[in-house]
């Protein structure tokens, strides 16, 4: 935790072991071959006019990485139009971003300080600017905070709830260009890891750009006119639309990411091509990207893997999963690629999530009894799904964080996870489901037969095996699994209406947290935990929707995850992060299945710095991003 009561100035950076000092001697920057033209031309200023005046200086020596060459297309696939917005991921351009150890250190900023959890300064890159040429500055914090967050247009909800402290949002300054202050009266220790998630918050926006749609800066006669052309029904529309920084479905709208996206509308294939104003340079004065453009392609999820066998892309890891490894494995001759195994970061492969606000009363009372919870885990055959579907190569374990993380305790890894159908009859006997059909299939106090149903997403078919064998082993305890396939958004939407009993998905993203990490995600705050929907609206909206916890137990997450952030020692935090996982291992709010199967990562072999060995994983990390694709390249 990056936590002190002077400021923290540049030792953030020294200390970084992928970027040097500000204070390095500049290397003799390189011109772009890519917009050689451009520049030439006069329509693109040289590169010692377009990078910030101390950018980024990427020591790639110190990470173990070969220096590059500019040049070359990247392909890669996606399975729906929308996550193209995995560029912004694996670009992983934050104002402050983890390194390879999982420590916070500054990138779009040159530096931050941290006095006592309270106040944040934020010290931007002076001549830093956007991909569009215009300028980086407090500017696009101050619009941000002043003309969107607190606009109630645009913002009807307000400010996000990571910037709420006790009730209060921050008081926001901006001394200079390049300094933004963020302070509020009591400690917000998630503060910076909020800021370097996969799905950053975006707490600035290119002011330039968006002015022009503002009812406060823009003409209102072209802005009317504006507004009627788009087919919205007003400015806040059209500027919503137009504000899409995650989505990255924009092209007119400058990033700050490695890549620009240079399609509009929608493509089968979409193409980003290097930011001429990216702030990361290497040592040897070559600005990043190496690689000049990114070809994605939109596929059917079931083609990514053949595709990816028959070498029609470079890089890929969303689309695969580990059955598809030997396939990938045996096409690599003729692919001209590798396949490697990371490891993955999610606190379990498979969960299944019992639905604690499920509409139905009678079934929510049952799945409410942490009795029934235990007893559908312990008639789980983990080591036959481990050995069917990863040979061996998983981990059967309940669901909790993972040995990387420093909260690690085996006892909640191991708690009623073991294969006991003996003891799991007797929990649900002794929680009064007692009474049998003539197939031996219990039946619920009303009178109905447990025929519990989980939904999935339909997208990974080791899901669908898993749930094969656990419908084999439920039925030794009277349990019929009726498994119901939708479409990940559809599945989504009726888990949060309370209209399904149950669901299965990844265990929690970030399964390695650290000791600066917030453990809100273990708390009933968001209602994305598909076994408390309810219980997360109603924190989210301040009580307007959704439900109040009414359990002993997620009551006291919520206190514990309240504890978290007040707390003023590491020893505080740890004891609140111990309590909350003990929690979950007793309750089994989901239920776990087995973690750390490997994920394949085809890589072409003219692809260089991709690690051969590394974690897979949300949060923390962005997938790719962590492991800076801005800094591999094409050896040819």
């Amino acid at each position: 935790m990056f936590k002190t009561t002077r400021p923290l100035l540049l030792a953030v950076a020294l200390a970084a072991t992928w970027a040097l000092p500000a204070t390095a001697d500049m290397p003799e920057l390189q011109e772009s071959t890519f917009w050689e033209t451009e520049v030439n031309a006069g329509n693109l200023p040289p590169i010692q006019d377009r990078i910030p005046a101390e950018p980024l200086i990427v020591d790639l020596a110190a990470k173990g990485r070969e220096f590059g060459k500019q040049g070359g297309t990247l392909r890669t696939m996606i399975t729906r139009s929308k996550d193209i917005r995995q560029m912004v991921v694996y670009g992983y351009a934050r104002l402050v971003g983890f390194d390879q150890t999982y420590q916070v250190v500054p990138d779009l900023l040159e530096s931050f300080q941290n006095d006592d959890n309270r106040k944040y300064t934020l010290n931007l890159r002076e001549g830093h600017k956007w991909s569009n040429g215009s300028p980086f500055t407090s500017e696009d914090f101050r619009y941000w905070w002043e003309d969107v967050a607190n606009n109630e247009l645009l913002s009807p909800s307000g400010p996000p709830d990571f910037l709420i402290v006790e009730g209060k949002t921050p008081t926001v300054t901006f001394p200079d260009e390049t300094t933004v202050v963020f302070e509020w009266e009591d400690p917000n220790p998630g503060f910076l890891q909020a800021l370097a998630q996969a799905r950053p918050p975006f707490i600035y926006r290119p002011s330039e750009f968006l002015k022009q749609y503002h009812e406060k800066y823009a003409d209102a006669e072209k802005l009317a006119f504006q507004v009627e052309d788009a087919r919205v029904k007003s400015w806040a529309a059209l500027h919503n639309k137009l504000d899409n920084l995650y989505k990255f479905d924009n092209h007119e709208l400058p990033t700050l990411q490695p890549w620009l996206n240079a399609s509009s509308g929608k493509k089968i294939r979409h193409n980003f091509v290097r930011n001429p104003y990216f702030h990361r340079i290497d040592s040897h004065g070559v600005q990043l990207p190496y690689i000049d453009v990114v070809e994605m392609e939109i596929v059917a999820g079931g083609l990514v893997a053949a595709k990816t066998n028959a070498g029609e892309s470079d890089l890929q890891g969303r689309g695969l999963a580990f059955r598809d490894a030997s396939i990938l494995k045996k096409g690599e001759a003729g692919g001209d690629y590798k396949t490697l195994l990371w490891k993955t970061g999610v606190a379990s492969q498979i969960a299944i999530y019992p639905n604690l606000n499920y509409e139905d009363e009678a079934w929510r009372a049952v799945l409410r009894d942490a009795r029934v919870r235990r007893a559908l885990s312990l008639a789980i055959d983990r080591k036959t799904i481990n050995q069917a579907l990863y040979f061996k190569l998983a981990h059967p374990a309940a669901m909790s964080v993972l040995p990387a993380s420093p909260f690690f305790n085996e006892e909640n890894a191991k708690a009623w996870a073991q294969y006991d159908i003996e003891l799991a009859n007797a929990l649900l006997d002794e929680a009064g489901l007692t009474e049998r059909d003539k197939n031996g299939t219990r039946l619920l106090p009303d009178g109905r037969p447990m025929e519990l149903v989980i939904e999935t997403a339909g997208e990974r078919q080791e899901v669908e095996n898993a749930l094969q064998i656990v419908t084999d082993t439920w039925r030794d305890i009277g349990v019929d699994l009726i498994m119901r396939p939708l479409d990940r958004d559809i599945l989504r939407n009726r888990v949060f209406a309370g209209s399904t009993m149950a669901s299965v998905w990844f265990g929690w993203d970030d399964g390695i947290p650290q000791h600066h990490t917030s453990p809100a995600y273990l708390a009933p705050t968001d209602q994305v935990f598909l076994a408390w929907p309810k219980w997360g609206q109603y924190y989210q909206t301040g009580g307007d929707v959704g439900e109040k916890p009414d359990m002993p137990e997620a009551e006291r997450l919520m206190e514990l995850a309240h504890n978290w952030e007040v707390a003023s020692t590491d020893e505080e935090r740890k004891a609140a992060w111990d309590e909350m996982l003990k929690i979950h291992a007793d309750q089994l709010y989901a239920i776990g299945i087995l973690n750390g199967a490997p994920q394949p990562i085809v890589v072409s072999n003219r692809l260089r710095n991709v690690p051969e060995q590394a974690m897979w994983a949300w949060e923390p990390g962005a997938h790719f991003g962590i492991h800076r694709p801005d800094e591999f390249f094409f050896a040819d």
